[in-house]
């Protein structure tokens, strides 16, 4: 070949490149990941999801055998209350917003066995009771298996939500409340169960401090009773800790009667939507609730979905 011959192809070749590179740039994907990126946030409703597995989300997950190996599987099930929304969004692990969509809490601790939360359930419920609530960002921040001695300030599940709490706020927004689902783990137990008060009480606290929101609404979600096989032998102690909470702007409901799984310990897909609706009802009850009327698009290019 002559040299004049592969000189044209090499130019051929690297015009082909910037062409491909330059479609590339102005995808609509593309397109649509810079619009996220840059668009004002200030408006942005956060919440902050919290606890322990079944505020992870494990509503559909079963075990099964895989190459061998038993694991634990999401059926990919989502019920209509879960689905995604235009107005929901969700601060990932990568510490960037995106549309929310289940399994929420998908890359924090869990991976295969992460399945529906409550979370989605909540936000859609909220904006289904208040169409002017504007834009939700749900900010997913539960560790599976961590006692309460992990959210004490200086532990990594505690020092891991206030983190990602503020890198949600860079961009400006408001945090409206933290979502909890905790305690399993404690109830099995005396020292968990029995400084379970306490321990919760300095982490609302510290919590407040470390956010600045001396007010900052905590939905508490109080323990039902588990089934066999789990064992939680203090489980009466544990609840009777949760329900004996006395704290402004910490509204507890009782999530005894959710439909738990075979386990023995983790909620139903069918459950997490109906805990997704007691919390949105907790959420709305606040004396000091108010809208927020704004447009969504002002968060959101009309074209960004397109």
């Amino acid at each position: 070949m002559s040299k004049h011959k592969s000189d044209e192809i090499i130019l051929v070749l690297t015009f082909l490149l910037l062409v491909s590179n330059l479609c590339w740039l102005m995808s609509p994907k593309r397109v649509k990941e810079c619009n996220t990126t840059n668009s004002s946030k200030k408006n942005v409703q956060i919440f902050l999801l919290a606890g322990q597995s079944n505020m992870s989300g494990r509503g559909g997950i079963s075990r099964k055998i895989v190459r061998g190996n038993v694991t634990d599987i999401w059926d990919g099930f989502v019920p209509q209350e879960c689905k995604p929304n235009r107005k929901i969004i969700r601060f990932n692990a990568d510490q960037k917003w995106e549309e929310a969509h289940e399994p929420l809490n998908y890359g924090m601790d869990c991976f295969e066995r992460c399945g529906v939360g409550p979370g989605m359930a909540f936000a859609n419920e909220v904006l289904k009771r208040d169409s002017n609530f504007g834009v939700i960002g749900l900010v997913p921040c539960a560790r599976g298996g961590t006692g309460l001695y992990r959210w004490i300030r200086g532990s990594y599940a505690y020092d891991d939500l206030i983190k990602r709490a503020k890198f949600a706020l860079k961009d400006g927004g408001t945090i409206r409340g933290l979502l909890w689902y905790h305690g399993e783990g404690d109830t099995r137990t005396i020292n968990g169960s029995s400084s379970y008060k306490a321990k919760f009480e300095k982490f609302v606290h510290d919590l407040r401090i470390d956010l600045n929101s001396p007010n900052l609404p905590i939905l508490l979600a109080v323990l039902p009773y588990p089934k066999k096989p789990f064992e939680g032998p203090y489980i009466e102690v544990v609840r009777a800790a949760q329900l004996g909470i006395n704290i402004s702007n910490v509204i507890k409901f009782d999530a005894e009667g959710l439909e738990i799984g075979s386990d023995g310990i983790h909620l139903t897909t069918p459950a997490q939507v109906q805990l997704g609706h007691m919390y949105a009802n907790a959420f709305l009850s606040l004396k000091n609730f108010t809208s927020s009327t704004f447009s969504f698009y002002k968060f959101f290019p009309s074209n960004i979905f397109s």
